[in-house]
């Protein structure tokens, strides 16, 4: 029998740091990247409420690179 893959909020965002950090650095998309794994830290770190449009914010930045990467 199969576990619930439900992931909570901070799981994802810590799923999402690793993946953001991974975009090249000659990717136009990583000053945006990097931007987005600052404020997902911070927002972590103090519990703020923006956390699931940073992670709305950050999924579609991967989208965008993993696109730009298979041009």
């Amino acid at each position: 029998m199969m576990e619930d893959q439900a992931y909570s909020n901070e799981q994802l965002a810590r799923l999402l740091l690793e993946r953001l950090e991974h975009i090249s650095a000659d990717s136009v998309l990583a000053h945006k990247a990097s931007g987005v794994r600052g404020a997902l830290i911070r927002c972590l770190e103090t519990e703020d409420g923006a956390l699931s449009e940073l992670l709305e914010h950050g999924f579609s930045i991967l989208e965008a690179a993993a696109k730009e990467r298979s041009k």
